[in-house]
């Protein structure tokens, strides 16, 4: 099964359904072919975004030189699924993650809307396999609970939330998002690369990080400098580990999932190599490290000041021993808090450190960074010696449990095109 899959959205989506006043601000798509290829036998077929913080955002389209070409009809994702061995998948939107997270409330909740109404119409016919994820802007909590509910109403049985949110997760304002989540047992996904949209500014964090990279690139031709290297060394070309991390402590330090026990949370499309190093990292901050002097002082001492007045002084271990929830963060993180990769070896070989339920897997459907047309043989590296508890487990089983597919039975069909 596949933690990450993306359906593709018509090019013309919010352009008809947005409410009237709306429609001029409306994410929109243009197709556009290249008399010739920039580079012999490359792509000739574009795609180009139109949207706050996104516009000329442009993509190669999605080709397989296997066979049909991914068109988003669900009939037509079920096909490649059979292809490619996938039992189930959760849905995330494609182009529209740019825009259903931005600090125009109206206007993110808008798109949200048309498309949570369209994926009810398009998917959830085939929820056996497939689960459309809802969006939900955070801009306005009692909207968000709102749209959580309606939601719920109409069917659909997981939540999208953004990575960069307008507060951060540890902030009691969110409660009434959770509490709305649990108790209709939705779980929670967080999407790389949404959120941090600025509408009035109109800039978005990973528009432009995107930008630099490609300029960098010299438009994919190769020129690399030594910073470019060492950039894409420490952040494997996405947002690395810091962000999945802030999502994570915040969740946990911030009691969320102490105050919402039965609420699941999967990071999608971070990769999940660094997480063994970060729980070990987690626990080390809350406890006295061996050798450590709990009474050890340092700072700026203001001479103006008594010994019991310094402000600016204090003892650098004394908080170690102070965490203040009953369970460590390490219980919280395998108790509720999954991370999906798609080709990452080292998550899987450290499974037994972070917990076989922290890590799930997903081919990232149809993206050209994803595995489709491949994941057979992504599986095959990826789980060299894995013994078959683990690999069911990371393959599907967890996923199935936190979204509630039918994990009984295989529902992969033989394909008939191929």
């Amino acid at each position: 099964m596949s933690g990450d899959s993306h359906i593709i959205e018509p090019a013309d989506l919010f352009k008809t359904r947005l409410p009237v006043h709306l429609r001029d601000r409306a994410l929109w798509e243009e197709e556009f072919t290249l008399d010739e290829p920039i580079v012999p036998g490359g792509h000739t077929e574009f795609k180009k975004l139109h949207t706050i913080g996104f516009d000329g955002w442009t993509i190669s389209k999605y080709r397989q030189l296997g066979g049909e070409t991914p068109d988003g009809e669900p009939e037509h994702i079920v096909r490649d699924m059979n292809i490619d061995g996938v039992d189930a998948s959760v849905m995330f939107p494609n182009l529209s993650l740019f825009v259903l997270f931005t600090d125009d409330h109206e206007l993110s909740m808008a798109h949200c809307r048309v498309y949570n109404d369209w994926i009810v119409e398009t998917y959830l016919p085939y929820s056996k396999r497939l689960r459309p994820t809802a969006a939900i802007p955070l801009t306005d909590i009692a909207d968000a609970v709102k749209e959580i509910e309606r939601c719920a109403r109409m069917g659909i049985q997981a939540l999208l939330l953004p990575e960069i949110p307008p507060l951060p997760y540890w902030v009691k304002d969110y409660d009434p998002v959770w509490a709305a989540a649990q108790a209709h047992g939705l779980p929670v996904f967080f999407h790389v690369a949404t959120g941090g949209v600025s509408v009035k500014e109109n800039v978005s964090e990973t528009a432009t990080t995107v930008r630099g990279l490609m300029t960098a690139m010299n438009m994919g031709k190769g020129q690399l400098t030594d910073d470019m290297v060492a950039g894409r060394t420490m952040g494997g070309g996405n947002t690395a580990s810091a962000s999945p991390q802030e999502i994570i402590a915040s969740l946990i330090g911030g009691g969320v999932c102490e105050r919402f026990p039965d609420l699941h949370f999967s990071l999608v499309e971070f990769g999940a190599g660094w997480l063994v190093s970060y729980m070990g990292m987690m626990e080390k901050s809350w406890r006295t490290g061996i050798g450590q002097d709990a009474d050890w002082w340092l700072g700026f001492w203001d001479d103006s000041r008594g010994p019991k007045d310094q402000p600016a002084m204090g003892r650098l271990f004394a908080i170690n021993a102070k965490w203040p929830l009953p369970l460590s963060p390490t219980d919280y993180l395998q108790r509720q808090i999954h991370v999906q990769f798609a080709d990452d070896p080292t998550a899987v070989k450290a499974r037994h450190i972070t917990g076989i339920s922290t890590i799930i897997w997903g081919n990232d459907y149809p993206h050209a960074e994803g595995t489709f047309r491949g994941s057979e043989d992504c599986v095959a590296f990826n789980f060299e010696g894995v013994n078959d508890e683990d690999r069911a487990a990371i393959l599907g089983g967890t996923l199935a449990d936190i979204v509630h597919f039918d994990k009984s039975k295989k529902l992969v069909e033989a394909p008939t095109t191929v």
